[in-house]
């Protein structure tokens, strides 16, 4: 068995694996680690050409005459085979300057499936939220403009299970939060950036 250092730090329990210990802690116990190499890049145009199968429907929401919601449906056939527009994606300009701020894409049920959101208004994606079912599962962001994710929150059944980031922008996750009952329970952090974890920190406060 590794033997382990145990420490009071800030109220905080730090544990530390002795050498070969630490350097042979993989960088996620659940075996889901996505790196940046991996990920969705963020940097995309937010809003998309309408394909040929699409039909365009635009609403406005405020009254200023601008459309503020572009709907598009396709041509399908509903359970019972009859014939239906079905929702494949929606544009929102939610601050009414003319240019989208949330692009949505919808499953064959009419489900979400995908959401990305411009947050500065520059017109590129800086953040993508994935469902399953209409369920969040997996959220990336840009924080540094870089044009490729470097946080990761993970969901189970709409909850927070994890966060992962790259916090010095070399492609790999090097800090992790695992989360229980809706609050930090520990903290793994990579110091010395070979995608493991070289040191845990446990909330004393958690029920796990």
């Amino acid at each position: 068995m590794t033997s382990m250092n145990l420490k009071w730090k800030s109220g905080v329990l730090v544990l530390c694996a002795t050498a070969l210990g630490c350097a042979s802690t993989k960088a996620s116990e659940k075996g889901d680690d996505k790196s940046a190499d991996d990920a969705t890049v963020v940097s995309e145009n937010i809003r998309q050409k309408k394909s040929g199968d699409e039909t365009q429907t635009e609403t406005d929401l405020n009254g200023d005459k601008k459309p503020d919601v572009f709907t598009y449906t396709i041509k399908a056939k509903s359970a019972d085979g009859k014939d239906i527009d079905r929702l494949v994606r929606k544009e929102l300009d939610i601050n009414a300057d003319g240019k989208i701020d949330i692009s949505r894409t919808y499953d064959e049920r009419e489900q979400i499936s995908r959401e990305s959101l411009d947050l500065d208004f520059d017109g590129k994606v800086d953040q993508v939220n994935f469902y399953e079912k209409g369920v969040i599962v997996r959220k990336e962001r840009d924080l540094s403009s870089a044009g490729k994710p470097s946080l990761w929150l993970f969901f189970e059944k709409g909850k927070l299970v994890r966060k992962e980031r790259d916090t010095n922008g070399d492609g790999r996750v090097d800090y992790w939060e695992y989360w229980e009952n809706e609050q930090v329970d520990r903290i793994g952090e990579d110091l010395d950036g070979d995608g493991n974890v070289d040191k845990w920190t446990k909330n004393p406060d958690s029920e796990t």
